[in-house]
């Protein structure tokens, strides 16, 4: 018998081309595709990335720029309007100003960096000083404006003899009787640069003497948002400007209504470091670069005449403070992946100055910027009068 053959439709996985595609055909694209579309996100993610680390550099670099501006600034412009006799009050640094691992400095200057005043006393007895009423009502400060300022008073018959104080009450009587500053011992909110001073001059030398505006600033850098770690300038936070908030620069000064006033002037600032420059020994050689000597330079409340006068001698032989300001970004950079090399400093805080290197590799970035500002202004007339 003849054999047959079966005739028997099987389903094919086959299809003809103008039917559709194959199931290889339909894996294969759907692979490619999925490929595709795994690396575009991952291009995505990463560019993403690398974008917020960019603008967090690219604040970082901004806030410590801003930061050296208003230094540099006002440590050119220190001792603005000061006698020459009153050179080593200009500035007083405070070296590890904040607590450690950071132990940021600090820099308090004094000049008369804004506000002119030119007053003639006429009488004094005690604290209180007189002053011509109608001089009182030409100047463009209205009374309250007085209250809580810092002046200096500099007598033109008795060399050496001045004072630094806080003016703590004024009597502006109409008509031609005089105005009154009441000028009282004791300290005041923020002290000059060596403390409130008076010579203890009689009371004759006082007679034509000159009352003028001093300005006191001080920039200090808040590693903690703690105030207990800055007794002495006793912040609290939601006060006075101050915010809490760590690795905060901050100027300190006196506002016009007489108060304490923190004035936060960048963020993401992680460290403040100062260093001085200056004949030192008295041998005809620029000295330095020097850290500030806290407990050989500061005029403390304690020392007797002769060591007084040997710190001022010292501090009056500053020419030039080189600054170092680091910026540290506000979180770590996303787009490190892994531990960077202990060797790479780009993550870990750099050495500055006589602060320690960081002991962590915490992958936040760093942006350091280092200058040096000449103290060009130590003994400018703020009445062009010449030097003095």
């Amino acid at each position: 018998m003849k054999g047959k053959t079966s005739t028997r439709n099987f389903p094919s996985f086959a299809f003809s081309s103008r039917g559709g595609f194959t199931v290889i055909e339909v894996l294969v694209g759907s692979s490619i595709m999925l490929a595709i579309i795994v690396a575009t996100l991952s291009l995505y993610t990463r560019s993403n990335k690398v974008s917020v680390d960019q603008q967090q550099f690219a604040e970082i670099q901004h806030d410590v720029r801003a930061a050296m501006y208003f230094v540099s600034r006002d440590i050119r412009s220190a001792g603005a309007g000061l006698l020459t006799d009153l050179i080593g009050y200009s500035l007083e640094g405070i070296d590890g100003h904040g607590p450690s691992p950071e132990s940021p400095d600090s820099i308090k200057l004094m000049g008369n960096f804004y506000d002119p005043l030119d007053l003639t006393v006429q009488f004094q007895a005690g604290v209180i000083f007189q002053v011509d009423v109608s001089a009182l009502n030409s100047s463009p400060y209205q009374e309250a404006f007085y209250e809580g300022k810092e002046v200096m008073i500099t007598s033109p018959t008795c060399p050496g003899c001045f004072a630094l104080l806080y003016i703590s009450n004024i009597s502006w009587p109409m008509g031609v009787a005089p105005g009154t500053f009441a000028m009282p011992p004791g300290q005041s909110e923020l002290n000059p640069p060596g403390g409130l001073s008076d010579t203890g001059c009689p009371a004759d030398c006082w007679a034509d003497a000159k009352i003028t505006f001093i300005q006191i600033k001080q920039y200090w850098l808040d590693t903690t948002g703690n105030p207990g770690d800055y007794p002495d300038l006793n912040p609290s936070v939601g006060q006075d400007g101050y915010l809490g908030i760590p690795y905060t620069l901050y100027l300190t000064t006196i506002d016009e209504g007489g108060d304490i006033s923190h004035m936060p002037l960048a963020l993401n600032i992680e460290s403040l470091q100062f260093q001085y420059f200056g004949d030192l020994d008295n041998d005809g050689i620029l000295d330095g670069p020097t850290d500030w000597d806290n407990s050989n330079w500061t005029i403390g409340p304690m020392d007797d005449e002769a060591t007084k006068q040997a710190k001022l001698v010292l501090i009056s032989r500053i020419r030039m403070v080189q600054i170092w300001v680091l910026g540290r970004t506000r979180n770590p950079y996303v787009s490190v992946s892994g531990t960077p090399s202990a060797n790479l400093h780009l993550y870990r805080r750099p050495a500055v100055a006589n602060s320690a290197v960081g002991e962590e590799t915490d992958k936040h970035r760093r942006f350091l910027l280092e200058s040096t500002a000449q103290i060009r202004n130590m003994s400018l007339s703020m009445y062009n009068s010449g030097t003095n």
